[in-house]
């Protein structure tokens, strides 16, 4: 696996791939890789001849200083992970290779990116849109990889790509949940064994919800009820969003961690 550290590296090590045509997949991370990264990898190996994973841990996408420097980083941990998953190229540069000084431009996904999660987090798609353009501009993929649990980031980078014409596939891989239901996240080693079992109320209300909704009940009202029934947890919200199909989503606080999750209506 080669690493590369600047866009000018990159583009020369994907310059030969380009020329034979060889098809080439993204997996833009910010590290601290689980196994929901690791079926990100596995699949963009799958149906790509060269796969690129990203690192970088974007300052732009955080609305809290306190979270950002919170956030786990591990690069030696992450690249270890990415050899063993076949990544041929690591790119993880520095912020200020992908945002020097001056940088101002933006990309904004307007009134998707405002709600929910972004009505929460001010801002947040507004960076997770622009870094993702600048990588999908960098190395030039022929598809990049995300996961449903992120199901309106999804929603937002599939909306950029078309409304922008760029021309790449987005593939959205289920979530991967532990054994005990709770879908991996990056933030679920800052949970206490108590916390963890206290976060489970996350995956049980969206079931609920989806059970409701089968049952031609309130989905919203239904997964409200059990996290509502779950002390030592707060919600910052639970709603219908139409992703793509319709889609229970929710985010809720355990301690100091913010977790979110979503459950299609359709499946």
């Amino acid at each position: 696996m080669k690493v590369a550290r600047t866009v000018a590296e990159v583009r020369e090590q994907l310059r030969e791939p380009r020329r034979r045509g060889a098809r080439i997949g993204l997996v833009p991370t910010m590290g601290a890789l689980h196994d929901g990264h690791r079926s990100l990898l596995d699949a963009a190996r799958d149906s790509c001849e060269v796969v690129v994973m990203s690192l970088f841990v974007n300052p732009s996408q955080f609305d809290a200083a306190d979270d950002l420097a919170r956030y786990p980083r591990d690069e030696s941990a992450d690249a270890a992970v990415a050899a063993d998953a076949g990544v041929d190229l690591l790119f993880a540069p520095t912020t200020t290779e992908l945002f020097p000084p001056g940088f101002d431009s933006w990309v904004d996904p307007g009134a998707l990116g405002e709600s929910l999660e972004g009505a929460a987090r001010p801002g947040h798609f507004r960076g997770v849109a622009t870094v993702c353009t600048k990588l999908f501009s960098i190395v030039g993929p022929d598809a990049a990889y995300f996961g449903e649990k992120d199901a309106q980031q999804v929603a937002v980078i599939r909306q950029v790509v078309r409304d922008l014409d760029l021309p790449l596939e987005i593939v959205a891989m289920p979530t991967i949940r532990d054994a005990s239901g709770l879908a991996l996240s990056s933030r679920n080693r800052f949970l206490s064994p108590q916390e963890h079992a206290t976060a489970l109320a996350l995956p049980r209300a969206l079931n609920a919800g989806q059970a409701a909704h089968h049952a031609g009940a309130d989905a919203v009202v239904a997964a409200r009820a059990v996290l509502d029934a779950e002390s030592g947890l707060s919600v910052d919200y639970v709603e219908m969003a139409e992703f793509g199909a319709p889609t229970l989503v929710a985010a809720i606080r355990v301690g100091a961690t913010r977790l979110i999750d979503n459950v299609r209506l359709d499946g």
